[in-house]
């Protein structure tokens, strides 16, 4: 493919579509490779792959395998469900919450997440799904950004309890922030004050520059 080559040189968009919830998304070729990139952040594969691939193999693949079901709470265009199924090879439950309809085409479309047999999208607000859901999970994925702004809410006290309630004992969340200014870093550090000893918190900081992740399992 023409596209695929000439984008080791120069990135070589492939379609831009307005999106009421995410401004302006592009999919470009970008280094041989198919991105999904908002205005002014990578929204799937590129960096963001790298960055929740890292915080899986902090988790463990093993360990993942046997997990039964997975939560990813922002679906993007999938590219961390990419790594569940084709790197792990997961194969239990997998749900995404995705509240913008538009990007969920996108993940259709161009990265074929609709054939994925064991992924079940649900287009609905992370913290209105998490309020109504009955399933308990052994992994839940926190990867929910508007552009390079990240809700308030998924640093609040409610939703922070009802995620956890969500979580199975011996499970975990992988939470992937952006820090960009003095603010945030005092934001995550605030948020990891509020997990005491029923759990274990590991916070990496500087993954690809501007992110931190945390990983955390409950342990009873």
């Amino acid at each position: 493919m023409l596209a695929k080559f000439f984008s080791y040189f120069i990135p070589i968009n492939v379609v831009k579509k307005n999106s009421s919830i995410s401004s302006t998304l592009e999919v470009t070729w970008n280094n041989g490779e198919l991105v999904l990139d908002s205005k002014n952040t990578n929204y799937s594969y590129g960096s963001l792959q790298r960055i929740l691939r890292k915080g899986l193999k902090y988790i463990g693949y093993d360990r993942i395998r046997k997990f039964e079901n997975v939560l990813i709470l922002g679906v993007a265009g999938g590219s961390v469900i990419k790594t569940l199924v084709d790197e792990i090879k997961f194969k239990g439950k997998i749900t995404g919450v995705e509240i913008d309809k538009e990007v969920v085409d996108i993940a259709n479309k161009y990265f074929r997440l609709n054939e994925i047999k064991n992924l079940e999208i649900i287009i609905d607000d992370a913290f209105e799904f998490v309020l109504k859901t009955k399933d308990k999970y052994d992994l839940i994925i926190i990867d929910i950004f508007q552009d390079t702004k990240m809700p308030n809410f998924l640093f609040e006290d409610f939703f922070i309890n009802r995620v956890n309630f969500l979580l199975n004992t011996e499970g975990f969340i992988l939470f992937n922030t952006m820090v960009i200014s003095q603010k945030d870093r005092i934001r995550n550090l605030d948020y990891k004050k509020k997990f005491d000893g029923n759990y274990s918190l590991r916070m990496y900081p500087k993954v690809e520059e501007h992110n931190e992740l945390f990983t955390i399992k409950k342990l009873n």
